[in-house]
């Protein structure tokens, strides 16, 4: 299959055309995610992103098609009321970027494009943008604070990947000053650019800290990376979860690879680490897989002893966050 961004757009224009023929109630799709730019393929791997607004309840919030080993589509299912206030999605540090950025695919009722306009008028204003980094920077603090009150007992796979979420959010809430979230699979390779972006291109190597990156060289990436593997395909497909489906292991797995031989491959980290511990958290302790990954957090000091001192260094990190985030205020007139 020849991939580029034209045969890529007409694929989800016939998926469009296909589904709304055999299902009425829905009102909007719109394209999102990598697609719409040009940086749209990593390892040879893509996948496109669609949105289906339905006028009904869904049954099935996410859905995983294969269409090679290089290409599959995401499609998300949200209900109508989901986007009916739009000033409230304005300040969503998720959803207010996607819908804001989005190519609306089919929209005969105009609901999407109504919504659009909506959610985009004064999007950009300075109370707007801040408003959106605290929420993401509030998340991260009570993640943290909940873990200072002593809430998560033994650390498994469920806390490390509750703190990796913190992380997500923390970076999130720098990211978002100066443009959309970021995703997963580029998150550290474009976290870079937009710590600079606001003057604080430490923040970079603090994210880094966060996940016990100078512990590691790429001999350890190598072999966490056939670990993984073992991980991922280990798990039952009653409990593998959209984002973690088989079809969606090539599309990874190409990406680490790329990542590997690439100038910077500790940025391989973080997608790494997230499916993994989100495969551990629903294997068995003792599962080969689960064992392999309790090492390398052993590695990466995200166990045992480690963990506090990964807690207090995001404490700090948080300050600097806030930090960040009140200087750019004050550069902004808010």
């Amino acid at each position: 299959m020849r991939i580029n961004r034209q045969t890529l757009l007409k694929i989800a224009a016939d998926t469009v055309e296909q589904r709304t023929r055999r299902e009425r109630d829905i009102l909007s799709i719109y394209l999102c995610g990598s697609l719409l730019g040009d940086d749209f393929l990593l390892g040879g791997t893509t996948d496109i992103d669609l949105v289906f607004i339905h006028a009904d309840s869904v049954s099935n919030e996410r859905e995983i098609l294969r269409l090679s080993d290089e290409v599959h589509l995401d499609i998300a299912h949200y209900e109508q009321r989901r986007l009916r206030k739009p000033r409230q999605l304005r300040l969503n540090p998720r959803l207010g970027p996607e819908i804001v950025s989005c190519k609306i695919l089919y929209d005969p009722q105009h609901f999407m494009d109504f919504t659009q306009a909506s959610v985009g008028g004064q999007f950009d204003q300075p109370d707007y943008v801040i408003e959106r980094s605290r929420q993401s920077s509030a998340y991260a603090r009570q993640v943290w604070e909940a873990f200072e009150a002593g809430e998560h007992g033994k650390v498994g796979p469920a806390e490390v990947y509750r703190y990796l979420k913190a992380v997500e959010h923390a970076g999130n809430a720098v990211a978002s000053l100066t443009g959309d979230p970021l995703n997963e699979r580029r998150y550290l390779r474009h976290y870079r650019p937009r710590t600079e972006a606001v003057g604080h291109p430490g923040l970079y190597a603090g994210m880094l800290g966060l996940l016990g990156a100078p512990n590691v060289e790429v001999d350890n990436l190598q072999i966490w990376l056939v670990a993984w593997l073992t991980c991922l395909q280990a798990l039952p497909s009653d409990k593998r979860p959209p984002r973690l489906d088989s079809t969606r292991i090539p599309y990874y797995q190409h990406a680490f690879e790329a990542m590997l031989d690439s100038e910077q491959p500790l940025h391989l980290l973080w997608p790494l680490l997230r499916t993994w511990t989100l495969a551990a958290s629903l294997l068995p302790e003792d599962a080969d897989g689960v064992t392999a990954w309790a090492k390398a957090c052993n590695t990466l000091g995200l166990l045992g002893r480690g963990f506090g001192q990964r807690l207090q260094a995001m404490d700090a990190y948080l300050d600097s966050v806030e930090e960040t985030q009140e200087e750019w205020a004050r550069a902004n007139g808010v």
